[in-house]
């Protein structure tokens, strides 16, 4: 069954308030605090003894690989590869090398049950497409992303996500009928019975062992309730006893993966509480813990999850898809009376979130011909989304006996920064090197910020400006320059001060 065919029903449903947890947008205060904050101004004119513009960039429009945003392109989704590997008209290897290998994708995401990872107490048994995956990205340079279900309408009443040794030790709850398969109805686990949370436990601690931390792991989609782990049961009833039951059984999963994921970015899905399961509650706590936010619809969506989205605590990354058009046959795309297709126009909706990543799914010869049609989606996507950092101007000021140096970093990109930006100024010979941070999220989307560096005294000569992104707490990442003037095989950008006997020197007073 297409999930959105699914939910399309459950949107029509009528809507059923709750007096415990609204939902609202809360004030989320400042983010996360750096330990290394640098001066970030303003830096008024009656500071200056004489400066000068040592250094300005041209925004660059190339794409960028950068941590934090990107193309996602499908090795696995809920139904498996690509349809063309489930037909056995191609090997999963071909699959994964070919999607792998499309110049535009970034990210590579498995989307499995919890039969593709564990069949048996104690260990992780991954599906030969994990390894298929990592190995892709290692050599392509890309990043991977994953999430595992809990529960999954592809191949029920067949199987159901949880592997066969937990199936005969939890309960489950015939929730109503498929469409079109008789009298088979959907089966949910008893999701609070001891027995699947020991084992619940044990699946969460076990990937955490393997893959947090892990510089190949972009995020890792928080497991949540229901359908294809998105917080829902659609038009169906959960298989919970009660509300109460169903909210603490969501908050105790949702605190024991945030308590267990601090290096590696975790994502929570925006589905609002239609299922009456906590959802409000795991989406509050889950942002206020740092995690990044995500939804798997961008135009078939309830007006309450774009506001969430679009205006997010700006140190969070927004991770947006949609299940519609994920085939990208472009001999089924109907266009409007401008000559836009329907996909381009859903794409494009990315920016106006302010998002930093947009999924392409699995069919990865449906890709490479929609974007040679119709290239200017996911080129408008590579240039715009996410962030775009280059320091526009850099300044050299005489201050305290000393010369200071201003950088201002603008961010040509629709999104914040998702973490903590780091400016690193260093000598050519190593012996000076200075470090610090921007406040979380700064420079904003389509924002500029400045900050401060005081150089030992007597310093002068060439340095070199670099950055990096603090992804989480104590995890940094390089991110690359978005500008046209030529950067050192460090990544970083030389300026050059001025003597103190340069002419060009300026007095603001």
């Amino acid at each position: 069954m297409r999930r959105r065919d699914l939910l399309k029903g459950a949107v029509l449903l009528p809507a059923m308030a709750r007096s415990d947890v609204a939902t609202c947008l809360c004030d989320f205060g400042l983010g996360r605090t750096a330990q290394e904050r640098l001066d970030q101004g303003p830096f008024d004119i009656e500071q200056d003894q004489g400066w000068q513009t040592v250094l300005f960039t041209t925004p660059s429009e190339r794409p960028l690989r950068n941590p934090g945003l990107g193309l996602v392109g499908y090795s696995w989704e809920e139904s498996g590869p690509s349809l063309a590997a489930r037909a056995g008209r191609e090997t999963l290897e071909q699959h994964v090398e070919k999607i792998s290998s499309l110049p535009f994708v970034d990210v590579l995401y498995i989307r499995c049950d919890w039969r593709n990872v564990q069949s048996r107490p104690g260990r992780l048994d991954l599906d030969p497409v994990w390894d298929l995956t990592l190995d892709a990205a290692k050599r392509k340079g890309l990043r991977v992303a994953f999430r595992i279900q809990l529960s999954n309408t592809s191949f029920q009443p067949e199987q159901v996500a949880v592997p066969p040794f937990l199936r005969d030790r939890v309960p489950f709850v015939k929730i109503g009928h498929i469409p079109g398969k008789g009298d088979a109805e959907y089966q949910e686990p008893r999701y609070d019975h001891p027995e699947f949370q020991k084992a619940f436990a044990e699946l969460n601690d076990l990937l955490a062992a393997q893959f947090e931390g892990n510089p190949l792991i972009e995020w890792v989609d928080l497991m949540q309730y229901g359908f294809w782990g998105e917080g829902h049961t659609s038009n169906f009833p959960s298989p919970f006893p009660d509300y109460v039951t169903a909210q603490r059984t969501s908050v105790s999963m949702t605190t024991r993966q945030l308590d267990t994921w601090k290096k590696t970015p975790i994502a929570v899905n925006t589905q609002p509480d239609i299922s009456n399961v906590g959802n409000r509650t795991v989406l509050d706590m889950a942002v206020r813990a740092g995690a990044w936010m995500r939804s798997d619809s961008i135009i078939v969506e309830e007006p309450i999850q774009i506001e969430e989205l679009a205006n997010r605590p700006p140190w969070l990354a927004a991770i947006m898809e949609d299940g519609y058009f994920r085939q990208y046959d472009t001999q089924k795309l109907k266009k409007d009376t401008t000559g836009i297709n329907a996909l381009e126009n859903y794409m494009l909706h990315v920016l106006d979130l302010r998002a930093n990543y947009w999924s392409l799914w699995t069919e990865a010869d449906n890709l490479a011909r929609y974007n040679e049609m119709y290239p200017r989606g996911f080129e408008r996507l590579r240039t715009s989304m996410g962030y775009r950092v280059r320091p526009a101007w850099v300044w050299q000021r005489k201050r305290h006996g000393t010369f200071e140096v201003i950088v201002c970093v603008c961010n040509r990109g629709a999104a914040g920064i998702p973490g903590v930006l780091w400016l690193h100024l260093e000598s050519p010979d190593g012996k000076l090197s200075l470090q610090g941070t921007f406040d979380a999220g700064h420079p904003h989307g389509g924002g500029i910020r400045q900050a401060s560096f005081l150089l030992p005294q007597g310093y002068s000569g060439k340095l070199g400006l670099s950055a990096k992104l603090e992804i989480r707490p104590g995890v940094k990442k390089p991110v690359a320059w978005a500008c046209e003037q030529p950067v050192n095989a460090d990544g970083s950008i030389t300026v050059e001060l001025k003597s103190e006997n340069d002419p060009g020197w300026r007095k603001g007073v």
